[in-house]
Order: structure tokens, then sequence, then C-alpha cells
């Protein structure tokens, strides 16, 4: 008996620790699939239903004409290395680096005490020659003396003249003067050096208006002619177009049997250009065509099946369409767009093919 007894609580003791199992089982069961449901009911959920806000442009077939692109760079329209015409002591510099200078503006003056205290001494010369000669010409009237007194006195007060005239000229030297309007460059002297003929002292650039230079092939030549008007436009700048007028067709070929060709470019008014920039020449072809042109950003898909949105009944519809060029952040479209249609250029997040939109 005692041992049926001891066999029936084992049985017991197993049977209470399944149930402990299977409860706490379910209970975890439960807990998840609570938990899944909780998950579940904060997830947002996009409602295909609701209109989406996209941007939009009303399309139109344009004239397209051909273009001819001729790469170059900017060069300053006067560009120069101011020297001293004398030697002397450099007394201040009046500019520095990115100066704007006038014509005629004093960019360095050098010392010339010593040429005002030789032009203080002729004019006292000059002085008393003026007196010799006043009173000589009262004598010569009375015949109190020769005539050739009087004539080397005069021809005396002349030289005296003349001299004092070359010692002005060199005072007026000793200023360096721009000789044009532009933009200081490079300063080669500080206040203390020594100016001689020839060195270097400062660089002067205009570039108010500029040269830009291309080089074309020969065949190409047919394509220019002289006051020929063009528009250019610059690598850094391409939303700006400047005009240009061929002031230089070349007459030999350059080592890379191509010929120079030059024009002439007025500079915007904050001067943007600068000297060394990169552009291009755009000339017009004939040939002119009919498309339509999009922003590049409006394409979806890939460049072999490009697709676009088109809003139609108030749907964004996804419409296959054919590019036929670039143009710098455009594309040329030649069938799938129709003038009037009203293409989404923005607003993609979301965006599906038979969705809901509004335009803003």
């Amino acid at each position: 008996m005692p041992q049926a007894t001891n066999s029936t609580l084992m049985k017991i003791k197993k049977i209470i620790i399944l149930l402990v199992i299977l409860g706490l089982a379910a209970a975890v069961v439960i807990k998840l699939v609570s938990n899944k449901q909780n998950a579940d009911s904060n997830v947002y959920q996009f409602d295909k239903t609701q209109p989406l806000h996209v941007q939009t442009d009303t399309v139109q077939t344009e004239t397209i004409y051909g273009e001819i692109n001729y790469s170059g760079s900017f060069e300053p329209f006067k560009e120069t290395k101011l020297s001293a015409d004398f030697q002397g002591k450099v007394m201040s510099v009046l500019v520095d680096i990115g100066s704007e200078v006038k014509k005629g503006q004093t960019l360095i003056q050098l010392d010339n005490s010593l040429l005002k205290l030789q032009l203080e001494t002729v004019n006292i010369q000059i002085q008393g020659i003026e007196s010799d000669v006043n009173r000589l010409k009262i004598l010569a009237a009375a015949d109190a003396v020769q005539g050739v007194q009087l004539e080397k006195a005069e021809l005396g007060l002349q030289t005296a003249k003349i001299q004092r005239a070359t010692i002005q000229e060199q005072i007026n030297k000793t200023s360096i003067k721009a000789p044009f309007s532009g933009i200081v460059t490079a300063k080669l002297i500080e206040e203390g050096g020594f100016a001689a003929p020839g060195i270097p002292l400062l660089q002067l650039t205009d570039i108010s208006q500029l040269k830009f230079s291309i080089n074309v092939p020969e065949h190409d030549l047919l394509n220019f002619k002289l006051n020929q008007v063009c528009e250019i436009e610059t690598d850094l700048y391409p939303e700006l177009t400047f005009t240009g007028t061929t002031n230089m067709i070349g007459s030999k070929a350059n080592p890379g049997n191509s010929f120079p060709i030059q024009f002439l470019v007025k500079n915007s008014s904050d001067q943007k250009i600068k000297s060394g920039m990169y552009g291009k020449v755009i000339l017009k072809k004939d040939d002119a065509k009919s498309g339509i042109i999009i922003s590049s950003s409006a394409i979806q898909g890939s460049s072999d099946h490009p697709k676009v949105y088109v809003v139609r009944d108030g749907k964004a519809i996804l419409q296959e369409v054919t590019i036929v060029a670039n143009k710098a952040n455009s594309v040329i479209i030649s069938t799938g767009l129709s003038d009037g249609d009203i293409l989404i250029t923005g607003g993609f997040i979301n965006l599906f093919d038979g969705a809901n939109v509004t335009s803003k």
C-alpha cells in the first residue's frame, strides 16, 4: 500500500508540473499576441485614398534650335606691370592687392625731396635772370648796352625755364599713377624699398571687359566672322549668359592645326567673371525642331525606360516618354507628352500610379 500511494503522488506531481508549464506557455502566447496587436495599432498605415500634395507645371511645345559649343577661357581686357621711370626710394604704397583704382590715381609715391630742392634753386635763378633781362631791356633801349648782352640774357632765361620744366616732369613721374581703371592683382614692393626702371612694382588688371579665346578646326572657321555677336556661358555660372563680339579671327593655325578666335565680353556690374575662368561659345544652328523641354528631376525610372507623372482627373498617371536630347539640367521630350499636359515636377514621396493628388 505505501508503494502504491507514493506512485500515485508522483503521478499527481507530474500532472501539476505539466499543467503549470502549459499555463505559463499560454500566458506567454497571450502576452505576445497582445503586444503584436498593440504594435500594429501604433504603426502608421498609409492611407492610399488620401490626396498627395505635388508641384506641377503645364508643358508646352517649344521651338528648339541645334547648338554648337566651343570651349575656351577668359583673359583680362588689359593687364600691365607698373615700374618707375626713375630710380628712387619708395616713400609710400597707397594700394594693396584687390584694391580697385581709377585711371590717373596715384598708386606709389617715390622720394622726390632732392628734385624739389633743385626746382627751388632753378626758380630762384629764373627770378634773377628775369630781373637782368628787364634791366637790360631798359639799357638797350637807351643804347647804354649792346644788344648782344640782352640776347644772351634772354637765352639764359629760356634755358632756365626748360630746366625747370624738366625737373617738374621728373617730380611728376615720382608719383606712379594708374594708366587705366582696374584692380591691383600683384604687389611687388613695400614702403622703404628701392624702385628702378624696368623693375615691376605693381600689376594692374582690368576685367570690366574681357577677352574670351577659343580654338576651332579649319572647317569651322566658316561659322565665324568679325563683329559677330554670340552667346557665351561660364562653367561656374551656367544660369548667366553673356554677349561676346568677335574681334579677331586667327590668320595662322597653331601647332594643333586649329585657329584662334577671340571675343570681347562685357563683364557683369559685380565683375563675376574672373580672368582664367572657363566658358563656352554657343552658336545656334538653323535646323529648328519642335519638342517639349522639362526638368531632368521630373524623370522617373531608368534612362532606358523613362517615365513621368502627369495629372489627369485628379490622379497621378505614370506616362512613358521618349528623350531625344539633354540640355543642361533639362531634357527634350519628343513623344509621351502633349501641349497642356500637367506635369508633376515635385512631391514624389509616397507617389504611385493612380494616386489622388492636389497641386500647390
